[in-house]
């Protein structure tokens, strides 16, 4: 297991091992994605977004018309 501390400004250094298998150089970011409760995913926010793909599970189909709706309801709205 990798482990790495946060310093007193809350700043993490990722390690090596990390870095290489994320593909990751100075400048590149990273996202943690909750997977659970008090579990998180790094990821690299390099990666095409299709790889995303699966991650977020739907409870039920929206149209295009119902997503315009909503929107418009929700600008109208005070």
């Amino acid at each position: 297991m990798t482990t790495a501390t946060i310093t007193s400004k809350h700043q993490i250094t990722i390690p090596a091992s990390v870095r290489n298998e994320l593909h990751l150089a100075a400048g590149d970011r990273i996202e943690f994605v909750k997977v659970a409760d008090g579990k998180y995913e790094v990821v690299a926010a390099t990666r095409d977004a299709s790889l995303l793909k699966g991650r977020i599970k739907a409870k039920a189909s929206v149209s295009i018309d119902q997503m315009n709706t909503a929107i418009k309801a929700k600008a109208s709205s005070p």
